[in-house]
């Protein structure tokens, strides 16, 4: 919202107070999602999905008027507020729909946002500069192909299947395992970063599987036919995000997958270590425990 209003505060200041009045809605919680959420749940909340719809829609009504400099730099600055402007509309219904309408998958909503994100970037950069190359980096349970794991099975999609759906040949998915080592992730949602121990991956993952080999970094083409039968036959598959609970690792990270219809290709490194943080880092120094997973 800070975003939108600043971009309209130096091309248009009349505008930028209509903005201002339609985002004073969301004032009423401090900004807070979840409040956000948690006020509608309870009627405790004025919807402001209305004043957001508006504000995206009034933006797009004057591009002409916001783009009468020429060159890249406008156009990148209202490419910047337009998808700022969509990030809020997105946002509002995912914290409505997350904590106020159960039935729908907020994990969907969140994916499907990040894939609108990147088909927005490839049209914009390939207007400028034509045959764009962009690079997304994500957790695999984001990148993958969900159709070839058993969320896909469940109905759920993400990122890497909205791309192959919508480029094709064009789109190549490219998954990172590792057996052991260490993470950066929090215990909790919107807890502190934490240095935590990975430890080895379960017998029957795909982590394990590489970990045989005896080679510790390796990359392998999923559609070579001599490796088909390793990665075409359902095997777990670990994911660590930004939350690990080494506590109860088989439950929380593992999911069956079939890698050769998951990725194009797969990078693995046999041992990792976590990213240091730029700040915040009093948990994080802490040394991981050397026993897994209950410290004792």
């Amino acid at each position: 919202m800070e975003a939108v209003v600043a971009y309209l505060d130096r091309v248009d200041p009349v505008e930028a107070g209509r903005a201002r009045e339609r985002y004073s809605c969301c004032d009423q919680v401090g900004g807070e999602g979840q409040v956000y959420g948690y006020g509608l749940a309870t009627s405790k909340t004025i919807p402001c999905e209305n004043e957001v719809v508006t504000q995206l829609i009034e933006l797009r009504r004057r591009p002409e008027m916001y783009l009468r400099r020429d060159g890249w730099i406008a156009d990148d600055e209202y490419f910047f507020a337009e998808q700022n402007a969509r990030l809020v509309l997105n946002a509002e219904e995912y914290y409505q729909q997350q904590m106020y309408r159960a039935e729908v998958s907020s994990w969907g909503l969140r994916d499907r946002h990040m894939a609108g994100t990147l088909d927005a970037l490839f049209e914009h950069l390939d207007g400028q500069v034509a045959l764009a190359k962009i690079v997304a980096w994500e957790h695999n349970s984001h990148v993958g192909d969900a159709r070839a794991t058993e969320m896909g099975r469940r109905g759920q999609l993400n990122v890497g299947r909205l791309a192959r759906q919508c480029y094709g040949f064009q789109c190549a998915l490219v998954g990172v395992t590792t057996f052991e080592g260490t993470v950066t992730a929090a215990t909790d949602w919107g807890g502190p970063a934490e240095r935590k121990r990975v430890g080895p991956a379960l017998p029957d993952s795909y982590e394990a599987l590489f970990h045989e080999t005896g080679i510790t970094r390796f990359w392998l083409q999923t559609s070579m036919a001599l490796l088909c039968d390793i990665v075409t036959a359902p095997r777990l598959e670990r994911a660590i995000g930004v939350i690990y609970r080494p506590q109860t690792e088989r439950q929380s990270h593992y999911f069956g997958a079939c890698l050769a219809e998951q990725f194009d290709a797969v990078v693995h490194l046999d041992h990792t270590w976590a990213i240091e943080p730029i700040e915040g880092r009093s948990l994080w120094d802490r040394e991981p425990p050397e026993t897994f997973p209950s410290g004792i």
